[in-house]
């Protein structure tokens, strides 16, 4: 068996569902988003976690305000 017939582990993420969206931001609702993390971050979340969090957040407001 050659090295290049051999099967390689895979590197990076493991493939999941999903679809990357870019989005720009004033530069106050960046700071609004910074504190927001700064308050509710368990002890740090990055700003697309946040964003993530604060989206499902506001879907389920939603979703119970129908």
């Amino acid at each position: 068996m050659s090295i290049d017939s051999a099967k390689k582990p895979k590197k990076g993420r493991p493939k999941i569902d999903s679809e990357a969206v870019n989005v720009r931001f004033e530069r106050a609702a960046l700071d609004n988003l910074d504190s927001w993390i700064a308050q509710n971050g368990p002890p740090y979340v990055t700003r697309p976690e946040a964003i993530r969090r604060l989206i499902k957040l506001g879907l389920e407001a939603f979703k119970k305000a129908s």
